[in-house]
């Protein structure tokens, strides 16, 4: 799986970033080729789906058995790596974090990526929940359906929200940062949710910037404990990967995998895959991600083989890393590497 933390890593813009030479990736799927002396539950010949502490982006994996599932009979090897980093951060942020409930509403911003879908997914499972998601207008067509209202991403979205919902909402992910943290908290209704799960907008460019880390800094409005109380409102952070490798909660996540391939037997919920590219193409699949152009996962196939380039096609950064009104570079690339329905 290819993820936009992945963007942040290679640029460094995470706590303490690792020490090059480095394999990048944190999820993966496939078959079980060998065992620990005291691995129990699994056998060489299984088909499974991984969470990975980096070198996930590689033919042969190695992680710990407490962050390895079987993957259901049906599901194909690249649904199971767009799988686990998606559904758990969804799933933990609007069941664990938020309680969300019946007639609840929730505010996602990036609603065609791969976390934005899983979210849209997963408030379908509960009754009369409304959610309210922001998106590029090209991603509106194929989205519309997943969501109650879709607002463009650079439109105000505060006052649309407002206009439909004078109070505001419920539950707001956030995984923009800057300008947007202080919107979202005030789109909170009484005892409604905000969580932090990510800091895109500190991704502008091909390296590093810190100018655009200080700008997305300054634009984060200042918490105030008394504020907060006076308006009975929570603000929440949420990292899956900490939550995994630092802070040792693999039983907890274990459980909340468990629940969700029940869904997903179930026909409830069901990833969805944008497009697959070959080991030789990362630099080209970071890039879609990059312009915010997958509706979806992207995933790194270790058995695809490169396809061809087109004569005009481009690997250019636009500028400042927004998408383009016309998104004419991102026709090519989807002609070149079709989505996966």
């Amino acid at each position: 799986g290819l993820n936009f933390i992945d963007l942040m890593v290679r640029q460094g813009n995470i706590d303490s970033p690792p020490k090059t030479p480095l394999v990048p990736g944190f999820e993966c799927s496939g078959i079980v080729e060998a065992l620990g002396d005291s691995v129990k539950g699994f056998e060489i010949g299984d088909r499974v789906m991984a969470f990975v502490n980096y070198n996930a982006w590689a033919e042969v994996v190695c992680t710990p058995v407490e962050f390895v599932y079987k993957i259901p009979d049906d599901m194909s090897f690249s649904e199971a790596a767009a799988f686990p980093m998606n559904f758990v951060t969804a799933y933990m942020m609007l069941f664990e974090v938020a309680n969300l409930r019946e007639g609840m509403s929730v505010l996602v911003h990036s609603a065609g990526g791969g976390v934005g879908q899983a979210v849209a997914q997963l408030c379908s499972t509960i009754p009369n929940v409304t959610v309210f998601g922001t998106a590029s207008s090209f991603k509106h067509e194929a989205i519309k359906d997943s969501v109650t209202h879709l607002f463009d991403r650079n439109a105000d979205y505060v006052q649309e929200v407002k206009r439909i919902s004078a109070d505001g909402v419920d539950i707001v992910l956030d995984c923009l940062c800057g300008e947007n943290t202080g919107k979202g908290l005030s789109l909170l209704k009484p005892l409604g949710t905000y969580i932090l799960y990510g800091s895109s907008n500190m991704v502008t460019g091909e390296t590093k910037s810190f100018f655009s880390f200080a700008k997305s800094w300054w634009q984060v409005e200042k918490v105030n404990p008394i504020k907060l109380y006076e308006e009975n409102k929570v603000i929440a952070g949420f990292s899956l990967l900490n939550l995994l490798f630092k802070q040792n909660r693999g039983a907890l996540i274990k459980g909340v995998v468990d629940k969700l391939l029940n869904l997903y037997n179930s026909k409830k919920i069901k990833p969805v895959v944008d497009s697959l590219w070959a080991l030789e193409e990362v630099k080209e699949a970071m890039q879609r991600i990059h312009d915010r152009g997958n509706i979806g996962k992207l995933i790194l196939d270790v058995e695809k083989a490169p396809t061809p380039l087109m004569a005009n096609d481009s690997t250019e950064t636009s500028e400042a890393g927004e998408e383009e009104e016309d998104h004419e570079g991102d026709n090519e690339n989807k002609e070149r590497m079709p989505f996966i329905q």
